[in-house]
């Protein structure tokens, strides 16, 4: 097996580094015993982490009791992070934001839902774009039309950062068998013959190029992994001709690495090498655990250098 870099379960992770510091967050219980939700871990090296108190001051509202995926930006000194809450099953999940004044938080919920005609949005993402310096929030949505499924999008933000300024415009579908979340699903009133998801974005600017790397098929299963599109602009249209035989970018490894998924990325303590951050469940199928790992480029697009430590 690849080795986790943290023995906790610790889902959907995302880093930030600030100074010289490395901040994860991700899903899951945290902290045993802490009132807040979101598991919040610190490290000089993205090898040895160090458990924080939890990140979030959870809801009053107890319809929306489960947490996924968060994700944090700072912008002058603050700290938002996006992240959804609904039910355990992704029953009516929206995406909403909150502020704090420390990487470690604690975060305080901010009131509002950012998409609240959506039925379903998790994911966020937050972009800075490096040409103009605006920002961005890449997402997850349900899309009922071709190959019906979880596929991605992506709306301008405010500059109060705690809304969205514009519409949203599609980024990426699913478009192969490999990405099928479940057949024969029952969700929505209705049974789907196939379910597809691509899901978890994470955009990389670079040579002047933008990379969407996305999860694609069921997160349970051994055969997740990422891809990526690619576009000339911000807002697309972005474009995946890789992964039609699977996931290039990271992808399961017999006996090694099983399901793969729900990346971020970030330049290690050198400054210069891009490591990509993700979960993957251990040998008993368990729990998913943070790995991390150097993203290469190579055939025009990114890969993870999968090694033993």
């Amino acid at each position: 097996m690849i080795e986790p870099v943290y023995p906790g379960y610790f889902a959907d992770p995302f880093v930030l580094k600030v100074g010289d510091a490395y901040y994860a967050y991700g899903t899951g219980a945290g902290r045993e015993g802490d009132p807040r939700v979101f598991g919040v871990l610190r490290s000089n090296d993205l090898r040895r982490w160090e458990p924080l108190d939890n990140a979030l001051v959870p809801l009053d509202d107890a319809s929306k009791g489960s947490y996924w995926a968060p994700e944090v930006a700072e912008r002058d000194g603050r700290f938002y992070m996006y992240y959804s809450a609904g039910g355990p099953e992704g029953e009516s999940h929206k995406l909403r934001v909150a502020t704090a004044e420390r990487p470690e938080g604690p975060f305080v919920d901010a009131g509002r839902e950012l998409l609240p005609d959506e039925p379903f949005s998790i994911d966020a993402s937050p972009f800075r774009d490096p040409k103009d310096g605006r920002w961005y929030l890449f997402y997850a949505k349900d899309y009922f039309d071709g190959r019906a499924g979880t596929g991605l999008a992506v709306a301008p933000l405010a500059d109060d950062m705690l809304s969205v300024a514009g519409a949203s415009v599609e980024v990426l579908r699913a478009q192969w068998d490999w990405q099928i979340y479940e057949r024969n699903r029952f969700w929505y009133d209705r049974t789907w013959d196939a379910w597809h998801c691509v899901e978890g974005p994470s955009v990389i600017f670079h040579e002047g190029r933008y990379y969407c790397l996305y999860s694609g098929g069921c997160w349970k299963t051994q055969d997740y992994g990422v891809g990526y599109g690619v576009a000339e602009s911000v807002m697309g249209p972005y474009v995946d001709v890789a992964d039609a035989d699977g996931p290039v970018v990271l992808r399961a490894i017999p006996g090694k690495v099983i399901g793969p998924g729900h990346c971020s990325t970030v330049l290690g303590p050198d400054g210069e090498t891009r490591h990509i951050v993700f979960h993957a469940w251990d040998a008993a199928h368990t729990a998913r655990r943070m790995c991390v790992a150097p993203l290469a480029w190579g055939g025009g697009g990114p890969k993870a250098r999968l090694v033993d430590r």
